[in-house]
C-alpha cells in the first residue's frame, strides 16, 4: 500500500485498464523505476516509508500552478483559501513599450450567509451575486473579492491571516481556442515528398508556399496541413522520421527554399554555386525519373554548401535589424539550440558521449567552447531565421490565397534522446524513460517511440516555461496546429530504459495547466488546434478537449458504431468538430485500402500474423461494408468496381458529415498505392522517403499534380460552388 501511495502522490498508475472490463496491474519494479525518474526513491521498503512522510507532511498553501479560465469558476486553489487572506496578481510584463502592468490586489471575504428562500417560487428569495461593483455580471462561482486579470501568465502571491505565504504560477485562459472561420477542405502531405521542378531533391517551404496559394486560389482549399518541421539530429544517415526531431522549438533547415534567401542573389562564388545547384537538379531527376529515395543527408549537405556561401553576404540594414529582433525575441532557447549543434559539428550528435563537461549546458567549460565556436553559433542562429521567415512567407502565401486557415504545422509527441532539447533541458526530462503505447487490441505487444517525456512535476515547477515557448514558437508562423498523440496532455504510457512496453504504465500531467497553456498560446495566435486523438482514448479526454475548442481527428475507415453493431458510422452520427479525413500518414492510401494492396504490401514484409487469405478476406469485408453504404446514400453513382469513383465517393461522404474541417490526403489525388509510413518497420520499408506517386507508382511533381485530371475531379465533389452572377438587366431568384 504505500508503494501504490507514493506513486498515486506523484502522478503514477499501478494498474490500468485496456478495456472496461479488464484491469492490468504495472510491476512494482517499473513503478520503482519511474518513481526515481521522478526524483523519488523508492527503491526499499525504508525508502518507501521515508519518501511517503515527506510528501505527506508537505502542506502547499498553492500548488505550483494554478488555472483561471475566463468566465469560469475559481479553482479550489484559491477560492478555498482562508477568510482574510492577501492576495497579489503580479501580471506578466505588457507587450506594449511603455504600458507596465500595475499588480492585482485583492483580499478574501467569508462567505456570505445564504440568503432567505420562500416556498412561493416567485423568485422573491432567489440568492444574488456579490453586493459590489465588481461582482456585476460575473457568474455567481466567482467570489465578489476576486479581480479577474487579464489573459497571460502571472505570479499570484497569497499571505494568509495567520503568516502562510505561497507564490505560485497564474496562468489566465480564454475559455476555448479559436475556431474555423467557416467548413473549409484541405490537403494534407508530407513536405519531404512534394518535389517541384525547383526543389533540391525533397520538397521545401517554396513548394509549400505555392501549394497553398494554387490550392487556396483554384481548389478555394482553406488550409495545407505539414508534416513536423522540427529541428533533426544530424548524422549518417540521419533518422528520417519527422517524429523523433532533435528539437521540437526550431524549425529544420533542410526545409529551405535556397534561391528565395534574399542573400542568394549576391554571392560572389556563382561558380560553386551553379555547381551545387547541378547537382541538386541531378539529386530530384534520380528522385523523380530513376527509381532513388529521398535522401535528406544529400539534400542538407548541398544546402549546407550554398547556405556557407549566402552567409558570408553582409545583410542590408533593415535585414540586420530583423535578425537581432529575432535573436532577441528567441533569446536563451536560440543561443542553446544553436551551441548544441555547433557542438556536435565538433562532437558527434549524441550528446551523451561529448566529454562530460560539455554535458551540461551550463557548465563553464560549455561557455568556453561556445566563445571559440561564435561563428558557428551565429550560423545555425542565422538558419533559424532564415527558416522561420520562409515559414511565416508560407503562412502568407496561404492567407492571401483567401485559405481561412492557412499552415497547419505538427507538434510531434516528443524528441530523440541525444538531440538538443534533451541537452539544452536536461532537467525538464526523465532520463532513463520512453514515451510508448501500452498493449492494445492492435498491438499485443505494446509500442516504445524512444521519445523521452516531459517531467510533470518540473513544468509546473518552471511555469511551463519550455512548453509555453515550444506553443509559442510554432504558433507564431501558423494557421493551425496539430497535436500529435494529444492525450499526452493528459497523461503518457513510460517504458523503463530496456524494459518491454509491456512494462510500462501511465503517468500522469496536470491536464488543466497545459491545457490553459495551449489555449493562451492559440488565443494570442489566433490559431485554430487540432488533436490527433485515434486510437484508445482515457474516459473523459474527448469531452475535455472539445469542451476547450480543440478540434479531433476522424479517419473514415474507424469511424463505426463500435457501442452498437460494429457496422460503418452514418454521416450525420460524425461529430462536428473535427478535421474529418480518409487516411493519415501512418495509414494506407485511399486506392490502396479499397483495392487490399496493403495487405499483400505487409505480406511481402512478413508482418501478417494469420494468413493472407484470412486478412484479405476480413480486409474486402470490412470495405465492401463501406462501399454499400456510399451506394445506399447515392455517393457511387458510378457502380462498385470504379477505383477513382469510389475515391470519390469517400470523399463525398466526408463532404456530408458536418465536420468543421476535411482533409484530402494529397497523394490520394493521383491514386498514389504506397503509406509514407509503414508502423512496425525500420529497414524493411522507405519509410519517410517516398516522393509522391501516381498510380503506376511514377513519381509526379507538383507542377504535374496541379493538373492531374484525376485531382481536378476529385476536388470538384469539395470544391465550393460559387453562386451564379447574374447577368446585366437579370434578377435572380
Amino acid at each position: 500500500m504505500g508503494l501504490s501511495r507514493l506513486a498515486a502522490l506523484h502522478g503514477v498508475a499501478t494498474s490500468y485498464s485496456p478495456s472496461p472490463d479488464v484491469t492490468v496491474s504495472v510491476p512494482d519494479d517499473t513503478v520503482i523505476a519511474v518513481l526515481a525518474a521522478l526524483g523519488v526513491d523508492a527503491g526499499t521498503p525504508a525508502d518507501v516509508r521515508t519518501c511517503l512522510a515527506a510528501a505527506e507532511s508537505r502542506s502547499r498553501l498553492l500548488p505550483p500552478t494554478v488555472v483561471v479560465w475566463a468566465g469560469e469558476p475559481l479553482p479550489p486553489a484559491l477560492s478555498g483559501l482562508p477568510p482574510g487572506s492577501a492576495v497579489t496578481v503580479e501580471p506578466e510584463p505588457s507587450e506594449a513599450p511603455g504600458h507596465p502592468s500595475a499588480p492585482l490586489s485583492m483580499r478574501v471575504r467569508a462567505a456570505p450567509p445564504a440568503p432567505p428562500t420562500t416556498p412561493s417560487g416567485d423568485g422573491a428569495g432567489a440568492s444574488r451575486p456579490g453586493s459590489d461593483d465588481r461582482s456585476a455580471g460575473a457568474p455567481a462561482a466567482v467570489p465578489a473579492w476576486w479581480i479577474p486579470p487579464p489573459h497571460g501568465v502571472h505570479r499570484v502571491q497569497v499571505r494568509t491571516p495567520d503568516h502562510r505565504r505561497a507564490t505560485a504560477t497564474l496562468v489566465a485562459a480564454p475559455a476555448r481556442v479559436p475556431q474555423p472561420p467557416e467548413r473549409s477542405h484541405g490537403f494534407l502531405v508530407q513536405l519531404y515528398s512534394l518535389l517541384s521542378a525547383r526543389s533540391w531533391g525533397m520538397g521545401d517551404l517554396g513548394d509549400l508556399a505555392d501549394l497553398a496559394a494554387w490550392s487556396g486560389r483554384t481548389l478555394g482549399s482553406g488550409f495545407v496541413q505539414v508534416n513536423p518541421l522540427h529541428a533533426a539530429v544530424p548524422g549518417h544517415p540521419t533518422d528520417p522520421s519527422p517524429y523523433r526531431p532533435s528539437s521540437r522549438r526550431f524549425p529544420d533547415p533542410v526545409h529551405l527554399r535556397i534561391e528565395s534567401v534574399p542573400e542568394y542573389g549576391h554571392v560572389r562564388d556563382r561558380t560553386t554555386l551553379d555547381d551545387l545547384r547541378q547537382d541538386a537538379a541531378a539529386l530530384s531527376d534520380a528522385v523523380l525519373n530513376k527509381g532513388a529515395l529521398i535522401d535528406r543527408d544529400a539534400v542538407w549537405e548541398l544546402k549546407r554548401q550554398a547556405l556557407e556561401l549566402i552567409v558570408e553576404v553582409p545583410l542590408t540594414p533593415g535585414r540586420r535589424a530583423a535578425y537581432c529582433d529575432f535573436l532577441a525575441e528567441e533569446g536563451q532557447a536560440l543561443e542553446d539550440h544553436a551551441l548544441w549543434c555547433a557542438l556536435a559539428e565538433a562532437h558527434g550528435p549524441d550528446w551523451h558521449t561529448w566529454p562530460e563537461d560539455l554535458r551540461d549546458p551550463r557548465s563553464p567549460a560549455t561557455a568556453r567552447a561556445g566563445a571559440g565556436l561564435l561563428d558557428r553559433v551565429d550560423f545555425h542562429c542565422r538558419l533559424a531565421w532564415l527558416t522561420a521567415t520562409q515559414l511565416a512567407a508560407a503562412q502568407r502565401a496561404a492567407e492571401d490565397a483567401g485559405m481561412g486557415v492557412g499552415i497547419v504545422h505538427d507538434l510531434a509527441v516528443g524528441v530523440h534522446p541525444a538531440g538538443a532539447d534533451t541537452w539544452a533541458q536536461r532537467e525538464a526530462f526523465a532520463h532513463g524513460m520512453s514515451v510508448g503505447a501500452p498493449p492494445d487490441a492492435f498491438n499485443a505487444r505494446g509500442q516504445d517511440w524512444g521519445l523521452p517525456p516531459w517531467r510533470p512535476d518540473v513544468l509546473a515547477a518552471t511555469g511551463y516555461a519550455a512548453y509555453r515557448g515550444l506553443l509559442r514558437a510554432l504558433l507564431s508562423r501558423a494557421g493551425a496546429l496539430r497535436i500529435d498523440h494529444v492525450m499526452g496532455l493528459f497523461r503518457l504510457w513510460w517504458v523503463p530504459e530496456g524494459r518491454p512496453p509491456t512494462d510500462g504504465t501511465y503517468v500522469a500531467q496536470d491536464a488543466e495547466a497545459m491545457l490553459a497553456v495551449l489555449v493562451l498560446e492559440a488565443h494570442r495566435a489566433q490559431a485554430v488546434v487540432v488533436g490527433e486523438d485515434l486510437g484508445t482514448v482515457e474516459p473523459g479526454v474527448r469531452e475535455a478537449l472539445a469542451r476547450r475548442g480543440v478540434l479531433g481527428t476522424s479517419v473514415l475507415w474507424f469511424e463505426r458504431d463500435w457501442d452498437g453493431d460494429g457496422r460503418p458510422l452514418a454521416p450525420e452520427r460524425w461529430r462536428r468538430d473535427c478535421l474529418a479525413t480518409a487516411t493519415t500518414h501512418d495509414l494506407p492510401s485511399t486506392a490502396a485500402r479499397l483495392t487490399g494492396d496493403h495487405v499483400t504490401l505487409r505480406h511481402r514484409l512478413g508482418l501478417l500474423t494469420r494468413s493472407l487469405e484470412e486478412e484479405l478476406t476480413e480486409d474486402a469485408t470490412g470495405t465492401a461494408e463501406w462501399i454499400a453504404l456510399l451506394a445506399r446514400l447515392g455517393m457511387l453513382p458510378e457502380g462498385d468496381g470504379d477505383e477513382e469513383a469510389a475515391v470519390r465517393a469517400v470523399h463525398r461522404f466526408l463532404l456530408r458529415t458536418p465536420a468543421r474541417m476535411t482533409g484530402v490526403w494529397l497523394p490520394d489525388t493521383v491514386g498514389d498505392r504506397r503509406p509514407q509510413n509503414l508502423p512496425g518497420t525500420w529497414d524493411q520499408y522507405p519509410n519517410w522517403r517516398l516522393p509522391i506517386a501516381d498510380a503506376d507508382g511514377h513519381p509526379v511533381t507538383l507542377e504535374e499534380i496541379t493538373v492531374s485530371p484525376r485531382l481536378h475531379a476529385l476536388m470538384d465533389v469539395l470544391r465550393p460552388r460559387k453562386p451564379r452572377t447574374a447577368p446585366p438587366g437579370e434578377r435572380r431568384p
